[in-house]
């Protein structure tokens, strides 16, 4: 009997167990899923070391994307950067390749980001984020990669996802028509910036906390590049400022504490890197796309991701933080 056909399988962690055995010469290890979303994360550890082996969904990402992203990561640990880099199998391949029941699926085995995320983060640890982010983008505004990643740009960033998830707001007209005039408004105001001077490079574009891990105040390791691409690198400053916003917004701290810290941090990145007044103008305006290019991706994953929030109430809440964004930072 032929296999059923199949949007989303999930690997044996036992056998995958095996599998990485095999390909890497590991002795002793044992390996589980720790999430099922983007690309499936799973946990390869033995007594001395653990290793982070992560599966793409060919929905997500092609095999060319995935050695782009591979490629960027093996120039930032060369050059010197903390980051959860792609290790190579015996057979000096750092692709592997799975005949899954949807077809061939692509997976990475990524040395593990000692430390833990830190969400109330001192001005040590401000410091040292910015640090690294500005080494990150020393070495991104200067790279070429052979393979392809999308580019954010206003129209990938804003006007498409809103065009690309009205069908999901047909129970919300007014949501929508929000969403849609005020991308549209952003959308006009990011053309309105002279962006020529602006740095250009490889972003990482989900700047928040739970993707960079510290060891101490002192020491950062960056990882979880899935949606690395080229553009203004003031998106993923700006995509750190999501973070405030939240903290801010839910009161986990005051919105005094949350400008201080976030201006702790442009002060130590423009330590390492400049980072202009105009660039950090816009950073409202980049933070409001971040929110909006994210939406489409749930809308178009909620099979294989979101279904199980993914609904009116959900959209209904996004909208209300969105007016909340709206209402702090524009003039409308």
């Amino acid at each position: 009997m032929p296999v059923y056909p199949t949007q989303y399988s999930t690997l044996s962690a036992s056998a995958l167990n095996v599998t990485l055995q095999q390909n890497y010469a590991l002795t002793g290890t044992t390996c589980r899923l720790l999430i099922r979303n983007v690309s499936d994360t799973y946990l390869i550890e033995n007594e001395t070391e653990k290793y982070i082996f992560k599966i793409y969904r060919d929905a997500h990402r092609k095999r060319a994307e995935i050695l782009a992203e591979v490629e960027l990561l093996n120039i930032l640990h060369a050059s010197g950067l903390k980051v959860a880099y792609p290790l190579t199998d015996e057979s000096g391949q750092q692709l592997q390749a799975f005949n899954a029941a949807e077809g061939t699926r692509y997976g990475v085995l990524f040395s593990f980001a000692e430390g833990e995320p830190v969400y109330d983060l001192s001005p040590e640890h401000l410091r040292t984020l910015g640090h690294a982010m500005a080494h990150f983008h020393n070495i991104s505004s200067k790279t070429k990669l052979q393979y392809p990643r999308h580019e954010f740009t206003v129209d990938t960033m804003l006007l498409q996802p809103v065009e690309v998830a009205a069908p999901a707001f047909k129970n919300l007209p007014e949501e929508y028509n929000f969403l849609k005039d005020t991308s549209h408004y952003v959308a006009g105001k990011i053309n309105d910036f002279d962006t020529s001077k602006f740095s250009f490079g490889y972003c990482h574009y989900d700047f928040l906390p739970k993707n960079f891990h510290f060891v101490n105040p002192h020491t950062l390791t960056f990882f979880d590049f899935d949606f690395c691409g080229w553009g203004m690198l003031a998106n993923d400053v700006a995509s750190f400022y999501v973070h405030y916003f939240m903290e801010t917004t839910l009161n986990k701290i005051t919105r005094e504490r949350g400008d201080a810290d976030f201006q702790l941090f442009i002060d130590a990145y423009r330590e390492k890197r400049p980072f202009t007044e105009e660039e950090l103008a816009a950073v409202p305006y980049l933070g409001f796309a971040f929110w909006v290019f994210y939406l489409r991706f749930q809308f178009e994953h909620y099979d294989d991701w979101s279904n199980t929030f993914f609904n009116d109430r959900f959209l209904r809440e996004r909208i209300r933080i969105l007016k909340l964004w709206a209402e702090r930072h524009f003039d409308l």
